[in-house]
């Protein structure tokens, strides 16, 4: 399995990725493919990687800067994150997180949020940050992995108007 980051020639592969991945999840906006483009769009998304097997895509990553109330800096948000059915449960989408997560250090970012399943998330050093919000959202879902020892930011998280969508 090789993690590399996009090209352009991956843009349309990626969409159907993403469809396909959160085709008939419970929680999925069917807007997911929609998020990552207008991210491209608008100049937001930090780190795109895909993973490939035999040279083709089966999975992707994105990283997009988020906005906290209290000021911190260099503060991503991560997701969506997608895997071909076929391919969920081999580490793929964690070996993509792990690159994801090494490059934004790389890059000097702070730390980074993610909405999903703690238990899944944990594995990477995010923890549920009492003072760290997304409204509308449980709260036991929302975590946060400050980097290198930084303090934890805190404050009301805004992502990149792209989810709103």
């Amino acid at each position: 399995m090789k993690i590399r980051r996009e090209n352009l020639e991956d843009r349309p592969h990626i969409g159907r990725l993403i469809d396909a991945a959160f085709a008939g999840i419970e929680h999925a906006s069917g807007q997911e493919a929609t998020i990552v483009d207008k991210l491209r769009s608008d100049g937001q998304l930090t780190i795109s990687l895909v993973a490939e097997d035999d040279e083709n895509i089966v999975g992707h990553v994105a990283f997009s800067p988020v906005v906290v109330g209290d000021g911190s800096k260099n503060w991503y948000g991560l997701g969506p994150v997608a895997v071909l059915p076929a391919y969920q449960g081999r580490g793929v989408g964690r070996m993509l997180v792990e690159r994801g997560l090494e490059d934004l250090r790389i890059l000097g970012g702070m730390g980074c949020v993610v909405l999903g399943d703690p238990a899944y998330y944990r594995r990477f050093g995010f923890e549920c940050e009492p003072r760290l919000v997304l409204p509308g959202v449980p709260q036991e879902y929302f975590q946060a992995l400050a980097f290198a020892g930084q303090p934890c930011a805190h404050g009301v998280v805004t992502y990149a108007e792209a989810f709103n969508s």
